[in-house]
């Protein structure tokens, strides 16, 4: 089997344009209430970028006069745009939730490049924030998204949104007209309530009903724009968004929608439950759509929704979100690429050549130029003030957690604040900044430090799971809703702010434990081992080395210079 993928990925990638496989990033899982353990909405979202800082966007509900104005600033660079007309009041928002449970996140695929409207005024960054302090349901924030993007010009690229609230679960791809043209073509297609879907920068949405509104919404000249590009010429019932918009190449599937086969392919233990366009509901193995996800097979097309073998907790989406295509092909932890200790990264760019041959660096869920990653969760069974939480982490997924904040909160934790650090300045304060520290350490001799890091994770999230149902009734008790959001805060911060000093002690521990490629032994309690004569030489020292498969390379390499007789 291996050696089959190894001759198609040879052959595939010779006669790959080098420029299809670019550096994409951003990945969003959509869990539906029918879906989920608890009944809730969730969306996943890493904000994967190598020039974003990881911190919590933080804006309370406001009332603004009459007239008023709000500058726009484009969110990748910082660059001014220009201004729109206020509305007379916003709702707070926490990261991408707002106070009424409203999840929004996003992930970019380019498109017709053409299609950019330089002049325009609200990006895609922009898009989602202003949305969310206007919008309650997600019906209304679609609505939104488009007022805004047709009154103002849409300057960024091709998008994907996740769009939730506590009942149903929306996808959004959009892109805009043109430098000539003002405004966005668009379509969204609500999710079947006990499905779940997935986007990573390539468009998802191919065909959809243009005579149900209750489940798609689109725009008016959404295919007779194409037509008039001269991208489209079939019928109607024939058009498909992403085929017109993004066309599927090999890096749009390698790069791009491997990550959803990948996150699918845990959420439903390899079985994909689908309905297929003749309204049957099938079932079949995962890897019927590997090549697809793989680029070797284009014409395939995989489904937009599929329904999870069982219900989803948060933590599993969590956990999705920490996945390195382990026990796929694209495992990048078995080549010798992995280095000695099985790292399952790599550095960009996306791809490298050798002897004219072009190569691919994968792109798996988890990626180290993370800013910032959450699972949004809208809970439609509680109040508000309670029911919005936003588990919330910074840096690879991999080796950070992610701590409840209440979209309620009066005010974030002090380690993900705005304006402690950026990414040129280092805060000993900033979460962002010690994940990076401990994912950094780990990189040396990942096989062995990862997991000491993922046991502290899952120590700290299962934790939590259980904790914040007890605090759910704790502030429930409160009829008060100004009690509420006080008890919500000191929650949200309070925990928060525990473990980043647990995580600075956890940093120290690395340190201790696996300094110089040694590993000391601990106890059940995670106290170090001693020697009897004294309690700083360590007891039960090892030297566990490199793999089997960096140590065969070395040897294939340098052999006869490192022979020992």
């Amino acid at each position: 089997m291996r050696a089959k993928y190894l001759l198609i990925s040879i052959v595939f990638v010779i006669f790959s344009l080098a420029g299809t496989l670019e550096s994409r990033a951003c990945t969003n899982v959509i869990i539906t209430p029918g879906a989920s353990a608890d009944g809730s909405s969730m969306v996943s979202y890493a904000a994967d970028s190598h020039w974003l800082f990881g911190e919590l966007y933080f804006h309370k509900a406001r009332n603004w006069r009459k007239g008023a104005m709000l500058p726009i600033t484009e969110w990748d660079t910082a660059k001014p745009l220009g201004q729109i007309p206020q509305v007379r009041h916003t709702f707070q928002t926490v990261g991408n939730m707002n106070e009424h449970q409203l999840i929004i996140g996003e992930t970019t695929y380019g498109g017709h490049e053409e299609l950019v409207d330089t002049a325009g005024i609200m990006d895609y960054g922009s898009l989602i924030y202003v949305t969310l302090q206007r919008a309650r349901t997600a019906r209304e924030a679609i609505a939104t998204i488009v007022e805004l993007a047709n009154a103002h010009g849409y300057p960024s690229e091709g998008e994907s949104f996740s769009i939730a609230d506590p009942h149903e679960a929306w996808v959004m791809d959009l892109i805009g007209k043109g430098p000539d043209r003002k405004g966005i073509v668009w379509v969204a297609r609500r999710i079947p309530d006990g499905y779940i879907c997935a986007h990573a920068n390539q468009s998802r949405i191919t065909r959809f009903p243009l005579n149900d509104p209750e489940n798609c919404l689109y725009a008016p000249d959404v295919i007779s724009f194409a037509r008039e590009k001269g991208w489209f010429n079939g019928a109607d019932e024939e058009f498909s968004f992403r085929d017109a918009y993004n066309s599927l190449d090999f890096g749009g599937a390698r790069a791009c929608d491997a990550r959803v086969w990948a996150a699918f392919n845990i959420l439903c233990d390899g079985q994909f439950t689908y309905v297929n366009e003749a309204g049957q509901e099938l079932t079949e193995p995962a890897d019927k759509w590997l090549d697809y996800a793989m680029g070797y097979d284009l014409a395939g097309e995989m489904p937009l929704f599929v329904k999870p073998s069982r219900k989803i907790t948060v933590k599993k989406v969590a956990d999705v979100m920490r996945d390195h295509f382990e026990g796929t092909p694209m495992d990048m932890t078995t080549d010798i690429g992995a280095g000695g200790n099985a790292l399952p990264y790599r550095w960009r760019p996306m791809n490298f050549k050798v002897d004219g041959k072009t190569y691919v660096n994968e792109r798996a869920i988890a990626t180290q130029q993370t800013g910032f990653w959450f699972v949004g969760q809208a809970r439609s069974y509680l109040p508000d003030e309670v029911g919005g939480l936003i588990w919330f982490g910074c840096d690879d997924a991999a080796t950070s957690w992610v701590t409840p904040i209440y979209t309620s909160t009066r005010r974030v934790p002090d380690c993900f604040r705005e304006g402690n650090g950026d990414l040129l300045h280092y805060s000993d304060r900033s979460a962002f900044w010690l994940c990076n520290r401990v994912a950094n350490a780990c990189y040396k001799m990942y096989n062995y430090m990862s997991a000491y890091v993922r046991e502290a994770i899952d120590r700290f999230e299962n934790s939590q799971m259980e904790k914040v149902r007890d605090n759910d009734e704790r502030i429930m008790r409160h009829r008060c809703g100004w009690i509420r959001r006080c008890l919500a805060t000191r929650y949200s911060v309070r925990t928060a702010q525990q473990q980043f000093r647990d995580w600075q002690k956890l940093e120290q521990d690395l340190l201790v434990k696996f300094i110089d490629g040694n590993v000391k032994a601990q106890d059940e309690e995670g106290n170090f081992l001693h020697s009897k004569w004294s309690e700083g030489i360590p007891d039960g020292l090892t030297q566990p080395g490199y793999t089997e498969t960096w140590k065969r390379a070395v040897a294939l390499d340098h052999g006869p210079i490192l022979l020992q007789p």
